[in-house]
């Protein structure tokens, strides 16, 4: 079993991991609405990972790090945990570069993601969240069969993978005022912080959670890692317990503000996007959106740039998602 570098990434890992995914992840599109523009009184940058190989921003971070590791460790193969999208991100990148992959996903996992991870060659062991701990089954099977532990946020790769979304973002609009991004572990939140600090160093970053999965919010106004247990919330994305031990010390050096929305004005904002813009979101996908569109920092004259983290939605739950209020 290998073990993870526990050393911050930099802006210069972002960099070397946009060389390392050139040519095999998607240089996603920027979308724009004036209707958006209108609504909000700014200028406002869609960054469509949605429509990212695997569906989500994750194969970013799943492919640097499975392309780094050596040919012992390829051949071993890797395990991680995730409840859907790193789940995803680890099953394609290890089937583009043929390394034997375990995942180990929750039971209410949305059925959509599970079948798309065994669909790219994933072996899943299902978990119950309730009663188990997911991190201790990845440590458990990395010991017993050999294999790497890639985790889906807190490790040194996988963060520098997320942040080259926020680089092409800013490359391609030029510098922003806001940039606002989902938070879960906040992998993706503290990859876009690095880079943003790099390429537009006036621009605040935002994270968004959930309202009911606050912890980095709590963790941000406290300083200190606040943990929330099995949120009940839409954004399977980003039910984690915790940001990580690199994570943490990443957002609150270089993260402006973590704000929070609740699950109905994210689904508010998701259908919307789905409506006017054409483009599907899954809820946790939508976070950053929510923020911007419902109005939970002043951004009226501002140029901002909102990521758009994934599209794998489970159109089984469209009908209780409509009936919430």
């Amino acid at each position: 079993m290998s073990t993870i570098d526990l050393s911050l990434p930099t802006f210069a890992d972002v960099e070397s991991a946009a060389r390392q995914i050139a040519g095999v992840a998607h240089k996603t599109p920027v979308a724009t609405s004036r209707t958006v523009d209108a609504k909000t009184g700014a200028t406002v940058f869609f960054k469509c990972e949605n429509l990212q190989r695997g569906g989500a921003f994750k194969f970013r971070g799943a492919y640097n790090a499975l392309s780094r590791l050596d040919a012992d460790a390829r051949r071993r193969g890797v395990v991680t945990f995730s409840s859907g999208n790193h789940a995803q991100a680890i099953a394609l990148a290890g089937q583009v570069l043929d390394i034997p992959r375990v995942i180990v996903m929750p039971t209410d996992a949305p059925a959509v993601k599970r079948r798309a991870t065994e669909g790219y060659g994933g072996e899943v062991v299902q978990y119950d969240r309730e009663r188990e701990d997911r991190e201790a089954i990845g440590r458990r099977l990395a010991s017993e069969r050999g294999l790497s532990l890639i985790p889906p946020y807190d490790h040194p790769h996988i963060i520098a993978g997320q942040g080259t979304a926020a680089r092409e973002l800013i490359e391609e609009v030029g510098a922003l005022d806001y940039l606002f991004a989902p938070c879960g572990g906040g992998g993706l939140l503290s990859g876009t912080a690095l880079a943003a600090r790099a390429l537009a160093p006036r621009c605040r970053v935002i994270g968004v959670e959930p309202a009911a999965g606050d912890d980095a919010a709590r963790s941000f106004r406290t300083k200190s890692l606040q943990t929330v247990n099995n949120p009940k919330t839409v954004a399977d994305g980003a039910r984690t317990p915790s940001l990580g031990t690199l994570t943490l010390p990443l957002v609150l050096e270089n993260v402006d503000d973590v704000v929070t929305v609740d699950d109905p004005a994210l689904l508010r904002t998701m259908f919307y996007l789905w409506e006017r813009l054409k483009l599907v979101v899954e809820p946790t996908g939508a976070l950053g959106a929510a923020a911007t569109l419902e109005g939970t920092t002043s951004i009226r004259g501002a140029r901002v740039g909102v990521i758009l983290s994934g599209g794998n939605v489970d159109l089984t739950q469209i009908d209780s998602w409509l009936a919430l209020p």
